[in-house]
């Protein structure tokens, strides 16, 4: 999730854990510890991009990460500030460390919290930015901070923005699954073949979905909204995977495949090959779209070494986007 999110989520936390003996503070140390899992992504300065998305939510996000520096972080802690419960300072980091994989696990890219064993976890259900998750989480968490640390209203808000947000999270995993029969339905009814659907919700909601459907030579791509009337239309994208040719034996390149779970296409442009991560969709949903949200062209230097360099993003894409979202979510 965003940064702000975490930062709500790691004050909430940090609160339940320790805001009664120490009061705001535990909000302050929450509010950090929930966004040092995410200085992974410092690793960009200084790798590659393929070992830089291996190391994105791995072992920052893991399970072993949290045990491991949780009591290190709460040692620490302990030794300058005035409460002195090693104990206590350690639970309040693991939590925050805990909670904040689990929540990225509801998102499209997922976590690896299970680390070192490769088994990521994505349920796909939330985009990593949700107004209905973040804003009344931070409602309850301002009155919660007005209150004082011994005071039971402290408690209550806090605990209601525990739950509501939980409560939104469950939901979203509901309407992944509503969302996922009708898309299973509408490729029925139009008999298209297929291997398998992967769905996810559009940015900022969880009324418009879209999914990504599996077929010999292409994947297809299609949205549905809750208010839609009409059947689904699915938008055709050649695989193209031939264009890597000798290139899918590269190291590389089987790495990226990897981390793409396979949902990829190659698309040229100006004798330059480019590998498109379709799980992130385009920056628009009409036809014959091909500004993908995550592109990256494929180099070959004359010593063989391969880079994955992202292509940049045109600040126009997004407004426009953001428009055609605002258009498909009312239906068809």
């Amino acid at each position: 999730m965003d940064s702000l999110t975490q930062i709500v989520l790691g004050a909430a936390v940090g609160e339940a854990v320790l805001g009664k003996k120490i009061g705001n503070k535990a909000m302050l140390y929450g509010a950090i510890a929930g966004t040092i899992p995410d200085l992974d992504v410092l690793a960009s300065h200084f790798t590659d991009t393929v070992s830089a998305l291996e190391i994105h939510r791995g072992f920052t996000h893991s399970i072993f990460f949290s045990v491991i520096f949780g009591p290190i972080f709460g040692w620490i802690v302990s030794k300058y500030e005035k409460y002195k419960d090693f104990k206590g300072w350690s639970w309040l980091f693991f939590w925050c460390f805990i909670t904040h994989p689990l929540l990225d696990a509801f998102t499209t890219w997922g976590t690896q919290l299970f680390w070192p064993i490769d088994y990521p976890l994505a349920f796909k259900s939330i985009f990593v930015i949700d107004p209905l998750y973040t804003l009344p989480f931070i409602v309850f968490l301002i009155l919660t901070m007005f209150q004082e640390k011994t005071s039971r209203k402290r408690r209550v808000y806090n605990n209601y923005g525990l739950i509501v947000s939980s409560a939104y999270l469950i939901i979203t995993v509901v309407l992944k699954g509503w969302a996922y029969t009708k898309f299973e339905k509408n490729l029925t009814t139009q008999n298209i073949s297929y291997s398998q659907i992967d769905t996810r919700p559009t940015p900022l909601n969880t009324i418009l979905w879209t999914a990504n459907i599996d077929t010999k030579d292409a994947y297809l791509v299609g949205y549905y909204s809750f208010f839609d009337t009409k059947p689904i239309t699915f938008y055709k994208y050649p695989k193209h995977h031939e264009y890597l040719g000798d290139l899918k034996n590269n190291d590389k390149v089987k790495r990226m495949i990897h981390i793409s779970k396979g949902w990829y296409t190659i698309t040229k442009k100006n004798d330059k090959l480019y590998f498109n991560d379709l799980r992130f969709g385009t920056m628009g949903i009409k036809p014959d779209n091909n500004q993908f949200v995550f592109q990256y062209e494929i180099q070959v230097l004359e010593n063989g070494e391969v880079r994955f360099i992202e292509t940049p993003k045109d600040g126009r894409d997004a407004k426009n986007l953001m428009a055609d979202l605002w258009v498909r979510i009312k239906g068809n």
